[in-house]
This record gives C-alpha cells, structure tokens and sequence, in this order.
C-alpha cells in the first residue's frame, strides 16, 4: 500500500530536486563569485591538471574550468526557462482551445502536427542560418519547437475536464468558454503542465548544448557548456578532463530535470504512483 507521505517523498523525486538544485544553486553563485574570472585567458596556465587553486584545471585557453562550469550554468537555465515559457505560453491555450472545440481543434491539432514533424534541433539550426546565430534564436526556436507537446498535454487534460459533471453543470449554468476554460480546464491540467515543463526543460538543456557545439547557439565569449565540448574536440585524446567536465555537467542537468518530471508525475498523480 502506498501513502500520502509515500508518494510526497518518491526516490526519483527527491533526487531530481537536489541534481536541479544543484545546477540552479551553481547558476546562481556565479553572479556574485567564482573562483576565478571565467572570461581570463592566460596563456601561462593553459591545459593545467586539477589543482588547489584550480580545482578541475584549465582549457586550452588558460580559463579555469570551475567558473566555465558556474557561468555555463546560467546559459543554461536561461535557455530552459525562456524557451519552456515560450511554448507555455503559446501550446496550452491552443491545446485548451482544440479540447473546447471540435471542428477548430482538428485544425489547431493538425497543424500542430505539422509542426511536432519539426526536429528541437533542426528547427533551431534553420533559425541560426536564417536569422545569425545567437541565444535568443536558440531559445526562440527551441520554444517553438516545444509547443506541440504542450498542445498536446493540454488538449488531452482539457477533453477530460470537459467530460466531467461540474463542467456540464457549468455549462447549464451559462457559463462562456473563457470562463470555463480558466477556472475549471486550466486548475485541473496544471499538473500535467507542470510535468510536461520539467520534461521539456530537459530538452531544451540538451538543444542548447547541442547548438552551441554546432556553433548555432551561445556565441563566444559566453560561456556555454555545448560549446566547452565543442573546444575539446582537438585535445579529446590527450586531454579527455575537458569533455568530461563539460560532459558530466550536462548529464547532470538533464537527469535532474527527468528525475523531477517523474517525481512529480507520481506525486501528482495517485493512481501511477499505487502502481509501483
């Protein structure tokens, strides 16, 4: 049998939270410290091993890779947060609007899917040739990109919600669509919103590293974590410490974010969590 305190305290949860915490506490710090200024190239120090002043060495040129690390982190967050609240912002309406109506859904779901054929990606990578490479393209595009699946969850909530008895009351009471839709419709699916967001911010973490390796996002002399792994390329062999940073960095924000999504589908939702 699974309790409340069962289901508030789920593993998966309680380690996503602390993995993103940790990102978002390392974003943070840098804003008022860092070991050591992550834009100084110093050609002295360049390719030097871990050490006490430098705890995970410097690049190939002479930065230290602990304040890459913590500036990185910012770009990150940044990107995530924009680039969610974008397709927040623009596929739950529209998913809402596609459960409330019939012949205008099957037109809002359509093209919605024409626009899901649309890889993160790709997307991003025709906007950076288009418009120049940059991270507001990277966070544009990648929220658009991310607007489908928004659509999606709040279509399927929204159809639930409306089959429901307090809806049809609602409705026999005369009440409009908008009315509707914001005070029963969007309370009822904001967990799955919710949800959706930590799953998407994780994608939007690996876009933009992606991008930035491509020379498509961050552009010098920001600090980016994609593009740290796209530096490394050249010294891989022989230097393996500068992918690896860079690398573990990423991994940790991404299974941080799918950690917490799945935290918090179980939490908000007792049936999937009474299956485990």
């Amino acid at each position: 049998m699974v309790t409340t305190e069962t289901r508030r305290r789920t593993p998966t949860l309680v380690v996503g939270t602390i993995l993103v915490v940790l990102v978002v506490l390392a974003a943070l710090v840098s804003f008022i410290w860092t070991p050591h200024d992550a834009l100084r190239v110093d050609a002295s120090i360049r390719l030097m091993g871990p050490s006490g002043d430098y705890l995970l060495g410097t690049d190939k040129f002479g930065r230290d890779m602990v304040s890459q690390i913590m500036v990185g982190a910012r770009t990150t967050l940044y990107v995530g947060i924009v680039a969610v609240g974008v397709a927040a912002l623009i596929g739950t309406p529209l998913g809402i609007l596609a459960g409330m109506t019939r012949w205008l859904g099957e037109f809002i779901m359509r093209v919605n899917d024409l626009v899901l054929a649309f890889p993160a990606l790709l997307l991003a990578i025709m906007f950076g040739a288009v418009f120049g490479a940059s991270t507001l393209t990277a966070m544009i595009a990648i929220g658009i990109a991310t607007v489908p699946s928004f659509a999606r969850i709040a279509r399927s909530g929204t159809l639930q919600v409306m089959s429901t008895e307090y809806v049809l009351a609602a409705r026999a009471a005369g009440r409009r669509g908008l009315r509707i839709a914001v005070r029963h419709v969007l309370p009822n699916i904001s967990g799955l919103l919710i949800v959706q967001g930590s799953v998407s911010f994780a994608i939007a973490v690996l876009s933009e590293a992606a991008l930035s390796f491509l020379g498509f996002g961050t552009r010098p002399p920001t600090p980016s974590w994609g593009r740290m792994l796209q530096e490394s390329q050249e010294l891989l062999a022989v230097q393996p410490r500068l992918a690896l940073v860079p690398g573990v960095a990423i991994a940790i924000a991404v299974l941080g974010f799918n950690l917490l999504g799945d935290g918090l589908r179980d939490r908000l939702d007792p049936k999937l969590a009474g299956r485990r």
